[in-house]
């Protein structure tokens, strides 16, 4: 998996235990066409072909458009992409652990460029806000 860049301007780290089981789980987060239709941060997203490593998919989240690029795909364990936007590179990691009450997910990110270290306090609270509602909606969804 590459690793999130610890000395970005802007990185979080948000974990929850999903009461599902990891199969249902990971269907869920690695289903990125259908992401919108749980996460209502999400207005649009599409996998540009099959999901595997190194392939690209589109979404559209509060109102950015993003293209990103799948560099890790290891099934029921480890999902993550990078993407760039506006001069600000992100590296997103998802790691899947199953416990006996569940499935413990945890999302990690950071962001690193011009406009992540000028408006890093923005930044830092849009990213932490967005990964506790994305992790409460995927709970949601899941826990069907």
């Amino acid at each position: 998996m590459k690793p999130i860049n610890n000395s970005a301007p802007v990185k979080a780290e948000k974990s929850i235990i999903i009461n599902s089981d990891i199969d249902k789980v990971w269907q869920i987060l690695t289903d990125i066409d259908n992401w919108s239709n749980w996460n209502s941060d999400i207005s649009k997203s599409k996998i540009n072909g099959e999901i595997r490593k190194a392939q690209t998919f589109d979404w559209k989240t509060g109102g950015t458009k993003l293209h990103s690029e799948i560099h890790t795909y290891n099934p029921k364990n480890k999902f993550g992409w990078t993407g760039k936007v506006l001069g600000v590179y992100a590296i997103h990691n998802w790691n899947l652990t199953e416990t006996e009450n569940g499935t413990t997910v945890l999302v990690a990110e950071s962001m690193e460029g011009f406009l992540a270290k000028l408006f890093r306090k923005s930044f830092q609270k849009t990213l932490e806000n967005g990964m506790t509602n994305w992790l409460e909606l995927m709970k949601k969804e899941c826990e069907k």
